[in-house]
């Protein structure tokens, strides 16, 4: 079983216990998540079976949209609703105008500082675990660029929002210096990650409904599709088994890389991905960087 699962997550479920509960359908297929959601948020979580989890690398997943909830007028320490409030204060007059401003503020390439409840490491140690022993450490601020931001007034002091953002671009650092930038504090109240790449939520499905599906009639999607912005290549079953044996001639008599960084992809006769290759600069031709199963099209 090969190919890219989509996962509706819901809240309160860790994405390794999403994977638990596919377990059953799964059997023992390897699986590999393409970035973790909380256990507070919902939604999309692209997961690698069989052969794929070879190639997850190459997955084209920098950008990322979510929809969710800020809460103004009250801080957490984990800057999300799961936290303990540390401060409270007033939310001043607000109008569209003044968010629509905050919005185009925030929108575009910048530094984000990341939290302290978070999975980064320092020392060995996660950041998370010296935030539960109440110690703080110095963080790097890291580049990030949100290339959309749409945030919406909402009475009772809400803001819903829409964003699409860079691979490690932390939203709840986002929420909290928005409601710093409206003259209050705030914390994320909810948060539903709606796009992956080029996977969308709307393609995706429960746990609990892809668990009593059979084996078979999984909705995945195959790795050709999943690697559609590559350059392919059809070889022969004969010169395939060269290249599985370590053999690389078969590769000069493909056309020559088109940038000195480029991957592209192997076929069988059958349109199936079972190579991976990258530009060789010293050699002005190719090599081969991953090899997959006969099962890679199952």
């Amino acid at each position: 079983m090969t190919g890219i699962l989509l996962v509706d997550k819901p809240e309160a479920m860790t994405s390794a216990g999403a994977i638990r509960a596919l377990r059953p359908v799964l059997g023992r297929t390897k699986v590999g998540h393409l970035g973790t959601l909380d256990p507070f948020a919902s939604g999309l979580l692209p997961l690698c079976l069989g052969e794929a989890t070879k190639v997850a690398r190459y997955l084209l997943l920098e950008r990322k949209e979510y929809t969710g909830t800020i809460r103004l007028g009250v801080a957490t320490d984990t800057l999300d609703h799961t936290g303990a409030t540390v401060e409270t204060r007033p939310v001043p007059p607000l109008d569209q105008a003044m968010v629509d401003a905050v919005a185009a503020r925030f929108t575009g390439s910048q530094q984000q500082v990341p939290p302290m409840y978070s999975a980064l490491k320092q020392g060995g140690v996660p950041l998370y675990k010296l935030a539960r022993r109440g110690i703080e450490v110095a963080r790097a601020a890291r580049d990030i660029d949100v290339e959309r931001l749409e945030l919406h007034l909402r009475p009772l002091d809400a803001i819903e929002f829409a964003a699409a953002c860079s691979k490690g671009t932390y939203v709840r650092v986002l929420a909290a210096d928005i409601g710093q930038a409206l003259g209050t504090v705030a914390h994320l109240e909810r948060l539903r990650r709606v796009a992956v790449g080029p996977f969308r939520i709307a393609d995706a499905r429960t746990p609990d409904a892809l668990a009593v599906l059979p084996r078979a009639g999984l909705p995945l999607v195959p790795l050709r599709t999943a690697l559609a912005a590559y350059r392919t290549f059809a070889v022969p079953a004969t010169q395939f088994v060269r290249l599985r044996h370590g053999q690389q001639e078969p590769l000069a008599a493909l056309p020559p890389p088109e940038a000195p960084d480029e991957t592209a992809l192997l076929l069988d006769a059958a349109g199936e991905v079972v190579g991976v290759i990258e530009a060789d600069v010293g050699r002005r031709g190719w090599r081969l960087v991953r090899v997959l199963g006969s099962d890679a099209g199952e």
